[in-house]
């Protein structure tokens, strides 16, 4: 599948912008992209971009639960490799699955010996959580409920400490620059500063997911689909982007941001009911609350429409609290902003996007269809989460792919001479006109977010995929006719190029399977048991 969109979003010319030359060039500050930036040999220069003013800012820092990993004894590879396979919807690559999770002991340590400090038993040994699919405890976690944060602080304290790594925020990734068929680095715009080239002879782009696409999402703001988009207007191939995982558990307060309940939660023995105190989750599955997201989601979706309610809630009531106030200071901390006391009273949740399974369909090791350009984390599609994401599989993806394509692409820039960099520098673009219409771009990313939400959400049907197919190619029109000049208006072009995407796959797939529901073909179909891809036609090019 195709879509029509200009190749580059800003029209440049390159022996007019300042230069600047590394060995790699890394897109993204979550997990990923700080793991993969010390995986490159020292030697090689290292500019790691995020377009955040904060560095920390990502889906990663974000991450609540846990990283998951065979890491008791009486567990087995074998068990969590079945785990994940049937958690994937019958999509996921066997042979992707076994190499992450048999790498994930290793990766876990190495991250220790960095100084992640991990949640621990009284005799030393790693305090081990259960999620939702997993039928053993093996989900480390650290800070009770922050996880993510503790590993990104390593990684990145890490980072700062090699020389040869540059991080830099406040960077905006317009698009990559390609030479022949080949990435040769990007064309970024620097607050204030003005537009700029980066020459690199190895891209990785750890840009993160595409929740933001959405109007209820636990993702972190910059969660648009950047790299996404980029990657596609560079040749690379798209796959699978009609599987967003909904998170079932996110807070719903009106007037409050949308806060993750993590699914440790559920782990840790809470329960889900209903406005009537009912507990519904045993009426849809045998696992009840430890049955996988997509199910749990479709669920809640079904009880709140049953009981003509906006949300239902969680319980933590029966359990002692002395033992919720130490395994989840985050969320105790932030329902207690809004006068909820998660140790007696009801906590008040509905489904948001969280995590995308589709993206920039790479090989095992990290490499796109572009030479010389990687991908890495929730960007990329590897094959390891198939139709939906196993949970706390992901910060052990990110571990796993970050060295690999860390590696790897250190090795490919050393066979590559500085003076190749050179001979490519007469890269330009002419662009598209300048947008004339007064757009209210905010208002146009809400009423997107708005869209998604409503008709490409948790359950889906043809007559809403199609009515919002035909919303987007309305706003496409006139969105992606001309240039936005400005770094608000790049993301939102490269919102609805990503949101375009999802909901296209998402109306060609006739089934239900993992993260993907349609209300009007409710049953997984054998027949569907495939990919689907976006590449972009640049052979003319």
């Amino acid at each position: 599948m195709n879509i029509s969109c200009p190749r580059y979003l800003c029209s440049f010319d390159v022996r007019k912008l300042p230069h600047y030359f590394t060995d790699i060039l890394v897109v993204g500050s979550g997990l990923a992209g700080l793991r993969a930036a010390l995986a490159v040999p020292d030697s090689m220069s290292v500019f790691v971009l995020t377009k955040a003013e904060d560095v920390t800012l990502s889906n990663s820092e974000r991450a609540q639960g846990g990283i998951a990993s065979v890491l008791d004894p009486t567990d087995r590879f074998e068990k969590h490799i079945a785990d994940t396979l049937n958690a994937g919807g019958d999509l996921c690559d066997p042979e992707v699955v076994e190499r992450v999770i048999t790498e994930g002991p290793k990766r876990i340590a190495e991250m220790i010996n960095m100084g992640t400090h991990f949640d621990l038993h009284d005799d030393g040994s790693l305090d081990l959580g259960r999620e939702g699919g997993h039928g053993m405890n093996r989900v480390a976690h650290a800070q009770g409920d922050a996880t993510g944060h503790e590993l990104v602080r390593a990684v990145l304290a890490q980072a700062r400490s090699k020389p040869n790594i540059r991080i830099q925020s406040n960077v905006y990734l317009i698009d990559l620059l390609t030479h022949e068929g080949r990435c040769v680095g990007a064309i970024a715009e620097k607050a204030g500063l003005g537009k700029c080239c980066i020459w690199a002879k190895q891209t990785i782009l750890a840009t993160g997911g595409a929740g933001q696409l959405y109007r209820e999402t636990t993702n972190s703001p910059i969660a648009t689909g950047d790299g996404m988009a980029v990657a596609f207007r560079a040749g690379a191939v798209l796959r699978d982007m009609e599987f967003m995982q909904f998170h079932p558990t996110v807070l719903y307060v009106a007037g409050g941001s949308r806060s993750l309940i993590t699914e440790a939660v559920r782990g840790e023995g809470a329960y889900l009911v209903d406005k009537n105190g009912y507990r519904f989750m045993p009426d849809y599955d045998p696992r009840a609350e430890l049955a996988p997201r997509d199910i749990v989601s479709r669920s809640i979706v079904a009880q709140i429409e049953k009981t003509n309610s906006t949300t239902v809630f969680l319980t933590m009531a029966h359990q002692d609290p002395q033992l919720i106030r130490a395994r989840f200071p985050g969320i105790l901390a932030i329902c207690a902003q809004f006068g909820i006391d998660i140790t007696k009273d009801r906590i008040p949740v509905r489904p948001g996007a969280h995590y995308m399974m589709g993206g920039i369909q790479i090989d095992r090791d990290g490499r796109t269809a572009v030479p010389g350009l990687w991908a890495i984390g929730e960007v990329s599609s590897s094959g390891l989460h198939g139709a939906n994401r196993l949970a706390s599989n992901s910060l052990l993806e990110a571990l796993v792919y970050g060295v690999s394509a860390g590696v790897g692409a250190g090795a490919q820039a050393a066979k590559i001479p500085d003076s190749e960099l050179l001979k490519v520098l007469p890269i330009f673009s002419e662009g598209s006109k300048k947008q004339n219409a007064p757009l209210h771009l905010e208002d146009i990313q809400n009423s997107l977010k708005s869209l998604m939400w409503r008709n490409a959400g948790v359950q889906r049907d043809a007559d809403l995929l199609k009515e919002g197919l035909e919303t987007l190619n309305q706003w496409r029109q006139y969105t992606l006719a001309g240039e936005l000049d400005t770094p608000a208006g790049w993301e939102l072009q490269n919102m609805i190029i990503v949101s375009f995407m999802i909901m296209q796959a998402a109306l060609l797939r006739e089934e239900t399977r993992g993260g993907h529901t349609r209300t009007d073909f409710p049953n997984r179909d054998p027949a569907w048991r495939r990919h689907q891809t976006f590449q972009r036609n640049v052979s003319r090019e």
